[in-house]
């Protein structure tokens, strides 16, 4: 969404006069009698003035903003209505605010209503922003998670976080504008955090229509108890009366479709074989070429002559989304064949190679991931022996279908991926070929859709494929025998650290 950077910066999305009444009408069919209302973010309060239209137990109404000029301008809103004196508008940060005594004296039931921030942290920092909470791992992400990108996070989250810890044991109501993703994040922290919830839904909304803004988004309404339930009901607008589907946790996950679940989790499992992700380098303009006869034409528009040693042809997650069909034309340098391999023999094995990484080292030296921080020159993630197996079962993680393709070696050489791509890697096209044929079975699918959420940006994940276990989709699918005769001789991967390329380009294989 192209915003200028003060609109960018505090992701400012004011809520339009019609969409805050009609949620509002919405929370008053659900037998609502708030006594105070909160708008943590009110911008020129439309949802605090929707509120104290639509509910008339409403006895205190507050309104924070950190831009004094929205403030300014609902105080001049305010001057006109006869409840004036019920209302208090109060230019505050956010990050900055004690929102425990914020809250401390408020005559219940709550109701915290409004829409906070459409943007992420990333975002922010990249802007030079300092509208940011405190760092801190509140996702409980790992260290690599965190390091490769995982830990970004929507400022919304954060907020409505901090939302949930300080109305939990009260008795009040959340309703908040959001991105969908937001919205089960949010659900997710509070059940797997024990905060009590009940009467939990997702109303989607058309944010095109109503903030031009090109993101799947919803209003998320919860009810605050001691107890509650785990499940939310999802609906596709919000004048809808019948739910299209009812997510859920369990089991210490979070289900796109519960009932779904239930039917499909004794597919759930381990597996010998690993999903994977393909090679990340974050450095496309350099790393990434198509072949022009004998030399190679990277993103700079620069023609090339390389050794074939290190350079493998390749398929982005389009291509295995939409048949594979460009691994002839499009190669990667791949400069290790696994995480923390010395890069320094290069210069021995592919002086041509070595020439073209150091005369374009500038680019790679400013890849912003911390995770290259100490690590060999032109060090690249994501890879081992499985990158270089002969065959992959692969799919785009980006791509709204469960759709499983066969990549096979092009040039005599294995084809590797990029890393928004999963695959499995297998020694034969046969086994290849059987592992398709499963996967993009009725059985599987049905399994997937149990978890995936169709809206998220990259719905399709190595941590959602590897919940399916093959053994047991074989059995479902009655084709046992051909999963042992493929795979029943493969013991779980180990990873071969510390083994060199040898000058043909071709690697030990996984199997």
């Amino acid at each position: 969404m192209a915003k200028p950077k003060a609109i960018a910066e505090f992701g400012d999305f004011q809520t339009p006069e019609v969409l805050a009444a009609q949620v509002c009408r919405l929370l008053a069919k659900q037998n609502l009698r708030p006594k105070s209302l909160v708008e943590p973010t009110c911008g020129v309060g439309a949802f605090l003035f929707a509120g104290l239209d639509q509910f008339k137990s409403i006895e205190v109404a507050v309104g924070y903003d950190i831009n004094r000029a929205y403030i300014e301008k609902a105080k001049a809103t305010l001057k006109t209505r006869s409840d004036v004196s019920q209302v208090k508008l109060i230019h505050e940060d956010f990050f900055a605010a004690d929102w425990q005594k914020h809250f401390v004296d408020l005559p219940g039931p709550v109701l915290v209503i409004g829409n906070l921030p459409w943007v992420t942290n990333s975002h922010l920092e990249s802007l030079g922003s300092t509208n940011l909470p405190d760092k801190t791992n509140f996702q409980r992400r790992n260290g690599l998670d965190a390091l490769t990108g995982k830990a970004n996070f929507d400022i919304s989250e954060w907020m409505l976080i901090r939302i949930l810890e300080t109305m939990n044991g009260r008795i009040g109501t959340l309703a908040m504008l959001c991105k969908s993703s937001v919205a089960r994040k949010t659900l997710f922290h509070a059940w797997n955090n024990g905060i009590g919830l009940k009467k939990s839904a997702i109303y989607r909304i058309d944010a095109d229509a109503h903030f031009d803004a090109a993101v799947d988004a919803a209003l998320l309404v919860t009810n605050f108890c001691a107890t509650g339930d785990k499940t939310a009901k999802v609906y596709q607008e919000l004048d809808d009366h019948t739910a299209c589907a009812t997510i859920g946790f369990e089991d210490g996950k979070l289900f796109a479709d519960l009932d779904a679940y239930h039917k499909w989790k004794h597919l759930c499992g381990s597996n010998i074989l690993i999903w994977r992700s393909g090679v990340k380098h974050d450095c496309s303009k350099v790393m990434e070429f198509r072949k022009e006869g004998q030399r190679f034409r990277n993103g700079l528009d620069e023609l090339v002559e390389l050794e074939l040693t290190y350079m493998f042809p390749m398929l982005k997650s389009s291509d295995v989304a939409n048949g594979c069909a460009d691994a002839d034309r499009r190669w990667m340098l791949v400069t290790q064949t696994t995480v923390g391999e010395e890069t320094s023999s290069i210069e021995a094995i592919a002086p041509l190679t070595w020439r073209y990484l150091q005369d374009h080292a500038a680019y790679l030296a400013r890849r912003g991931s911390s995770i290259y921080k100490d690590r060999a020159r032109f060090s690249i993630f994501g890879v081992g022996d499985y990158s270089f197996s002969p065959w992959k079962v692969a799919i785009s993680g980006f791509y709204k279908r469960l759709n499983f393709s066969v990549v096979g070696p092009t040039h005599d050489k294995p084809v590797v991926l990029d890393d928004t791509s999963y695959f499995l890697p297998c020694e034969s096209k046969a086994g290849a070929n059987y592992l398709a044929e499963i996967l993009n079975s009725e059985t599987a699918k049905a399994f997937f859709n149990a978890f995936v959420f169709w809206d998220a940006k990259r719905p399709i994940t190595a941590d959602l494929l590897r919940r399916l276990d093959l053994q047991a989709l074989a059995r479902a699918t009655g084709s046992e025998q051909q999963y042992e005769k493929h795979f029943g001789h493969c013991a779980p991967e180990k990873s071969k650290r510390g083994r060199k390329p040898a000058k043909t380009g071709e690697v030990a294989l996984l199997f």
